[in-house]
């Protein structure tokens, strides 16, 4: 079964937002996926989605007030079978972390819709509410060819 893992860096904003994206998309098309959120950083360990990103979710009618965020493991590069940053830091951060019994594919998010390879996921936690808006247009895209990719399979 593929396993995908978001990351971003305090995990409070994009990647729960990217996990709740995939996990509809998946449920609509009746995919098996393990999906969850991690954050290289540690700062908001055992916290929820910040409220900006629980609002944009909620009106796209999904709940992720019980997301709670966590720190990337090493366990992480053999549990899951694709870890996904969602920006260039991330990305380089999870090569150094990586163990040499990694089995987990790395790749950038917007890697996975065409137009947008190379380029990061919006970072809305400095700016305004509207940036979240942004910021969950970009996760369901990449949502969207990343469940097609898994049923294709």
């Amino acid at each position: 079964m593929s396993s995908v893992l978001f990351v971003c860096l305090g995990n409070i904003c994009r990647s729960p937002l990217a996990e709740a994206a995939l996990r509809a998309e998946a449920e609509r098309l009746r995919l098996d996926l393990v999906v969850e959120f991690a954050g290289t950083g540690n700062w908001h360990i055992g916290e929820p989605p910040d409220p900006r990103a629980r609002a944009v979710a909620a009106r796209h009618g999904i709940d992720i007030s019980g997301y709670q965020a966590r720190q990337v493991t090493r366990a992480d590069f053999t549990r899951f079978t694709h870890i996904v940053a969602l920006d260039h830091d991330n990305l380089s951060n999870l090569r150094r972390m990586a163990p040499p019994s990694a089995v987990a594919e790395l790749s950038l998010l917007l890697d996975h819709v065409p137009g947008r390879e190379g380029q990061a996921v919006a970072d809305p936690w400095f700016g305004e509410a509207a940036g979240f808006d942004v910021t969950w247009a970009e996760v369901t895209a990449a949502a969207s060819t990343l469940a097609a990719r898994f049923r294709a399979r």
